[in-house]
């Protein structure tokens, strides 16, 4: 463990946008995420699946990654895992021989997407098992997906229905360690992201990477101490649809507008978290046109934010604490987007002045707490030739790497 970031952490974090395929059995049996009623495999039997076309929507959008749920609390497994007799094996979709994971796998890579894998340990009906036997059946799986699609970049755990078991985790753990040296693992266990704590899509004000806590397990446990502080970036798994407790495809679930995910936007990547974004395929098997629009008009907008800026690390001048950009020529702005070096020691607090326009003096706009990775700092728009950025005296040395200046339309 260590407060500095591993390469894996750095890329993670410059991918910033992910999307979640929440895609199953459940699709096409509508209730509750964690309505406990057995479902019948014959159900899932999607007439145009088409996994690559999921992936070239998100590509299209600027998403860098994705997580397919390849078995959710049901247990449903969706690929053919030898380990269970309540799999894909058992639907007539490709006569009982198709696999999911696969189809997922191969379009990411096609795509330059990488992949991830959500798995939920816990399984209706593990009273059955013995805990030596259950713990077992987790590993087998963990193994089967670890083993048989090649390099997968992330495994993304979720503890829901798995408050009563004790796992073997040091098994669990050298388990993937050993098959999937390079994984990233989230939340759980031997984790290298956090949860960010809601599912809203916001990450706090202060988004310390380096820390000494998950927070909360998803469900596992109230909080999970870490042995010492360590370098942890978070993560804000949100929907794109509203809907109520479900996470798979709802038919005439109202989509988030572009205002609503462009705020999400700005209070995750832009408080220094990624942003995993729950894209639900359809009863089809595709993503729906309606989906597929809002998505693409979203990726749009986040490219506006750094699209054509004002001025990019240019005319910066240092000294001490304070950075100080003279623009070009006067100019109307209202973003300054910010990002600090990976050091032991993280910004606390900062503040944004513009100006200056009254008496020779700059005007405080905007303040701020932790950067990190990125900061995208908003305010009204101001017309003004320089822009000020102040950190708290006990940052230390020379932290911010990266100052981008901009004019955004934006209607909220």
């Amino acid at each position: 463990m260590s407060t500095k970031p591993t390469k894996r952490q750095k890329e993670f974090l410059e991918r910033e946008l992910g999307v979640f395929f929440h895609y199953g059995l459940r699709t096409y049996n509508s209730m509750d995420d964690h309505a406990e009623k057995k479902m019948d495999p014959a159900t899932f039997n999607p007439a145009n699946l088409d996994c690559e076309q999921w992936i070239r929507v998100i590509k299209e959008a600027g998403a860098k990654y994705a997580v397919f749920t390849a078995k959710h609390h049901d247990g449903f497994a969706m690929w053919p895992s030898k380990y269970s007799d309540y799999t894909i094996k058992l639907s007539p979709y490709k006569n009982g021989t198709g696999d999911i994971v696969k189809e997922f796998v191969n379009a990411c890579r096609k795509y330059d997407i990488n992949p991830g894998i959500y798995l939920n340990p816990s399984q209706w009906g593990m009273k059955n098992f013995t805990q030596d036997e259950y713990n077992e059946y987790v590993v087998h799986q963990i193994e089967e997906l670890l083993s048989d699609y090649g390099e997968i970049d992330y495994i993304w755990f979720d503890g829901a229905g798995s408050e009563d078991h004790e796992y073997d985790v040091s098994k669990i753990v050298e388990t993937i360690r050993r098959l999937q040296p390079d994984i990233m693992i989230f939340n759980m266990w031997d984790p290298d992201t956090r949860w960010i704590g809601n599912e809203m899509g916001i990450a706090p004000m202060n988004n310390k990477n380096i820390v000494d806590s998950v927070g909360k397990s998803i469900y596992t446990h109230d909080t999970d101490t870490l042995d010492k502080k360590m370098f942890l970036p978070g993560e804000c798994d949100c929907m794109l649809a509203i809907t109520l407790h479900n996470w798979f495809y709802t038919e005439n679930a109202r989509l988030k507008s572009l205002d609503e995910l462009m705020g999400m936007y700005v209070y995750s990547v832009g408080r220094g978290s990624n942003m995993l974004i729950n894209i639900a395929p359809d009863r089809n098997g595709k993503i729906s046109n309606e989906y597929a629009q809002r998505f693409l008009e979203f990726g749009k907008a986040v490219k506006s934010l750094t699209e054509n800026p004002i001025i990019h690390n240019e005319n910066i001048e240092y000294s001490k604490n304070e950075y100080v950009v003279t623009l070009k020529e006067p100019a109307l702005l209202n973003t300054v987007i910010l990002s600090e070096e990976y050091t032991e020691e993280e910004i606390e607090s900062f503040e944004i002045y513009v100006g200056p326009e009254f008496n020779n003096k700059f005007q405080k706009v905007y303040i701020g707490e932790t950067v990190g990775h990125k900061r995208i700092c908003q305010f009204p728009p101001m017309y003004c030739d320089r822009i000020k950025i102040v950190t708290d005296e006990k940052c230390g040395t020379h932290k911010i790497k990266d100052i981008l200046v901009n004019y955004v339309k934006l209607s909220y």
